[in-house]
Formats: C-alpha cells, structure tokens, sequence
C-alpha cells in the first residue's frame, strides 16, 4: 500500500519511468531523490531504478523487448479462478524464471514475488477471484491484446 499510495511521486521523482531519462540519472539525481519525501527514500532501490532503466535500454540494443521477455513467461495455461485472496499465490514457477531471467539481464530488486505483481498488473495472469467484477473485464481485455511479436526468440 506504502507503494500506491506513492504512485504519483515515483511518476514525477522517475521522469514517468522512461529509461531513457532515468538510465542517465547520476550521483546527483541519487542524492536529490533521497530528499524526496514523495516516494521510498532507499538507496539501494534509488540506484536499482536507474541501474534497472540501464538494463532495459541494454535489452533493447540486443533486440529484445522487456515486454516480450514478460510475456515469454506467461503460463502454458491459465489458472482456475481463485475463490478467496488465500487462492492467490505469492509467486508461481513462471514468475520465478522470470525474476532469474530479469537478474541474469542485469535487473536487481526483482524477486519472485515481484516479478509475479508484474504479471498480474500486466495481464499476463488474471488473478481477480472467482466471481470479481473485473474478472471478465480483464479476460475481455486479454482477448484483444496481441502477445509482442518476438516472444520466444529473446534468448
């Protein structure tokens, strides 16, 4: 909640997260940013934004897309539908091969867990429970996306 509740300051603090701006924050932008009471003053994950922007840009100059490596981790098939939030896990088989294959492409602060939360906002899995209003909506929306192009030709 700390983090949504955040959501705006870390859109503004992080240049509305374009990795080309923030993959060129420095030593200054680090220690500006600490000072921003708007979002989680951590350095670490100060420095792991902007090292993870790097890592994107460098994905991208290898040709491959941070979306489709996302997407190439998307189940073979989809999950029943939870009935109670205990239903939903934490994080899954594909969401741990996804945080390793993030890691091994240089990302830091990408666990399981949050490669997972990733996947769900994303749509990748649909985890609304059984019975949810947006379950359907989300389906719907799933229906009409198309998977980006080179999934399964990243590595």
């Amino acid at each position: 909640m700390t983090i949504l509740r955040k959501r705006e300051g870390f859109r503004r603090a992080f240049a509305s997260f374009d990795p080309e701006v923030v993959a060129g924050f420095g030593d200054a932008d680090v220690e500006r940013l600490l000072q921003d009471a708007s979002i989680v003053r951590h350095r670490a994950k100060i420095q792991a934004a902007i090292g993870n922007a790097r890592a994107t840009i460098a994905l991208r100059e290898r040709g491959i897309s941070l979306a489709a490596l996302l997407w190439e981790h998307e189940p073979a098939a989809p999950r029943p539908a939870p009935e109670g939030v205990g239903d939903v896990p934490p994080a899954t088989a594909e969401s741990k091969a996804l945080a390793a294959a993030l890691r091994r492409d240089g990302f830091r602060f990408v666990g399981p867990t949050t490669a997972y939360a990733a996947m769900q906002s994303l749509g990748v899995v649909n985890d609304h429970l059984l019975g949810c209003r947006f379950r359907e909506e989300c389906e719907a929306d799933r229906r009409r996306f198309s998977v980006p192009k080179n999934v399964g030709a990243n590595r």
